[in-house]
């Protein structure tokens, strides 16, 4: 078993695979390709996929153990309304190709004529409000979530959207790349339309009318870098504030229609971005508008129709845009689909099958030391003034810690499924999130709440809960293994908590307080100092080259690359707390220091296609699995030491000029 702290135990294995290593590369030339390209070569990218690593690997064994449990409920029959017949069910709707070949377009035929039937803009509003309810979104997004400035209540926020290709780059940008995905998007639209049975003339017309609008869409969408800013970015106004500043916007029916006709307050999250949709509905002709809308329903149901939908949409979003190859088998579309639907319910199934709870205990104690070993880091700053470092510490001390799997489940008493077709499945399962949701406006936020399932490979910190959340799912290797060394888990799992916890204190993060309200609770200089400090990172990934004349963008990556470089150093510090009286030895020719950074690198081990890479560039805030280990490992000094780094190495950077934050 594991150690922690200071207690003795039986260590089994260094949890290091050798084979992973290429050992013909040299360390301080590229070190992901030493600690990784054995892990490269042997698992080289299947068709399917347009990045593989070991997230992806671990989302794959998860996926095969949620398979067995959902299609072992599948197979037989039961009592209705039950959770079991519910992931049945639903599985089986998904899965059943003669149906959806055979019903083609007709599951959204009657919903297409009905916008079809709009007959003026003031229909425009409530039908907004309507497709909001089914998961769809045009124009923009509305969510129910915390007051920035009043964390323990509950608002409606508006968020810039309406982008069928999400990123506004994807719209504006000059580039040859782009402006082949756009004829491609063009391209995709006109056939998408023809599918759902208009003519070619028809089908150009309508392409026409989208492009146009969500073009215009875009200009007024604020950049990737722009959305960093938590405080320009939070725009309560009061109902009459509102009505006031969009005139023209029927803000009334809007929120009636959406379930909120009481609403008091509302965070305009981009005003200027409501201002221009506010424009296009007044000033863009109704067919054209219809046309936006129609494209919005066939976009959110293509994936769940037959496949001549499906192929079509995996031709654009996943070959053109992302670089795969193949399709994935429809049983794994169909879980994956079924888990989005149900997660708390397969969630619950899946922790008492697959989740022991020594896991869980290990994973809270070994919490407990990272927040420890930060508090230590955080003490020991030069650059941060006692004030407040004191307001630091208490922002640590009241983390909310949630590790494996909720302590209360979500009840799908009121969600039905019913065997008419999958898409009237999927828009039911939206509504019934959709209800979840909207009841919270105007609430207190429960705090207990989890934002992911206890099944998904991923961690998260929310800063107005000020919580860190670590799944079941991701505490499995190559992330945590039970009978490993410290120098293993503290250098996979050790970092990615240490990486959350840093989160609570990055350039966003820093700017909400111990109670998760949006309050700057930093002396003057001290943020001064911060931002100098954070601003190597910044012009470090900036100069990183992630393709031919492609860089980095190293202001949008910031929040992620500062807790990377916050992970490390508190993880590799509660690491030498961890065995400063239980010293570990060598194995293998590695060192414990070793170990911990390979741990590290292994977890960003992975392949990814050129077309993948320009789209991760331009919408993930997180550095490429590469620069998650070049990009950050040599501004850590114990790497250094630990694998004899020098001035002659390529890699190496002068000390003076390493970034040096939490």
């Amino acid at each position: 078993m594991m150690t922690t702290g200071c207690n003795s135990g039986k260590q089994t294995t260094i949890g290091i695979d050798l084979a992973n290593l290429d050992t013909t590369a040299v360390a301080g030339a590229d070190f992901y390709q030493y600690a990784c390209g054995g892990w490269m070569k042997n698992n080289p990218i299947s068709d399917e996929y347009s990045r593989f690593g070991s997230f992806d690997q671990l989302r794959e064994n998860n996926r095969l153990q949620l398979q067995n449990l959902i299609e072992g409920l599948a197979e037989t029959q039961h009592p209705n309304g039950s959770v079991a017949q519910k992931i049945g069910d639903f599985y089986n709707m998904a899965m059943d190709s003669v149906k959806l070949n055979a019903d083609g377009a007709m599951p959204i035929l009657n919903e297409l004529q009905q916008l079809q039937n709009i007959q003026n803009k003031d229909q425009i509003y409530t039908v907004i409000a309507e497709m909001q309810k089914q998961g769809i979104s045009p124009y923009f997004y509305l969510y129910i979530g915390a007051d920035d400035m009043n964390s323990d209540m509950n608002i409606a926020h508006t968020y810039q959207g309406g982008l069928a290709m999400d990123e506004r780059d994807y719209y504006l940008e000059d580039s040859e790349q782009m402006k082949v995905i756009r004829d491609a998007y063009k391209k995709h639209l006109i056939k998408m339309f023809e599918l759902s049975g208009l003519d070619k003339t028809q089908a150009e017309k309508s392409m026409n009318a989208v492009i146009d609008i969500e073009t215009r869409l875009a200009k007024a969408s604020r950049s990737n870098v722009e959305l960093r800013d938590p405080n320009a970015n939070y725009n309560k106004r009061t109902r009459e504030e509102l009505i006031a500043e969009y005139p023209n916007f029927q803000w009334n029916s809007y929120l009636e229609t959406a379930g909120m006709g009481n609403l008091d307050n509302i965070d305009i999250s981009q005003p200027g971005f409501i201002k221009e949709v506010e424009t296009i509905i007044n000033e863009v002709p109704l067919e054209n508008q219809i046309a936006y809308l129609q494209w919005n329903l066939i976009n959110q149901a293509a994936n769940y129709l037959s496949d001549d939908f499906v192929n079509q949409n995996f031709d654009f979003y996943d070959k053109t845009m992302s670089g795969k190859k193949e399709l994935q088998p429809r049983w794994k579309r169909s879980v994956s689909t079924v888990d989005d639907a149900l997660g708390e319910a397969v969630g619950q199934m899946y922790v008492e099958q697959y989740f022991p709870a020594q896991a869980k205990q290990q994973m809270v104690d070994l919490v407990g030391n990272l927040q420890t070993s930060l508090g230590q880091r955080i003490q020991g700053l030069t650059w941060m003034s006692d004030e407040t470092k004191k307001k630091a510490q208490e922002k640590l001390a009241t983390f909310h810690v949630k590790v494996g799997y909720p302590d209360k489940w979500k009840d799908y008493s009121n969600l039905m499924i019913t065997n008419d077709s999958y898409w009237d499945n999927i828009k039911r399962a939206n509504q019934w999130a959709y209800n979840e949701m909207i009841q919270k406006a105007g609430q207190p936020v429960d705090k207990d709440e989890w934002f992911m399932t206890p099944q998904t490979v991923n961690a998260y910190y929310n800063p107005t809960t000020n919580e860190i959340c670590f799944p079941a799912g991701i505490l499995q290797y190559p992330f945590f293994d039970m009978n490993a060394d410290d120098a293993f888990n503290y250098g996979a799992i050790g970092v990615v908590i240490g990486h959350e916890m840093t989160h609570g204190f990055d350039d966003m993060g820093r700017q909400y307080d111990k109670d998760g309200n949006l309050k700057d609770w930093w002396t003057e200089q001290d943020a001064k100092n911060f931002k100098e400090r954070s601003q190597v990172l910044v012009d470090y990934f900036d100069n990183i080259e992630v393709a031919p004349g492609l860089n980095a963008n190293g202001q949008f990556t910031l929040g992620e690359n500062i807790a990377d470089h916050g992970g490390l150093q508190v993880s590799y510090n509660a690491f030498k707390n961890a065995t400063a009286n239980n010293a570990l030895t060598n194995v293998d020719g590695l060192t414990p220091d070793q170990r911990f950074f390979l741990a590290y690198s292994n977890v960003w081990a992975g392949n990814i296609r050129p077309e993948e890479i320009l789209r991760r560039t331009k919408t993930d805030e997180h550095s490429l699995g590469r620069w998650r280990v070049n990009g950050a490992l040599p501004h850590i000094n114990a790497w250094y030491e630990a694998f004899d780094i020098t001035p002659n190495d390529p890699m190496y950077i002068p000390l003076e000029q390493r970034a040096s934050i939490w």
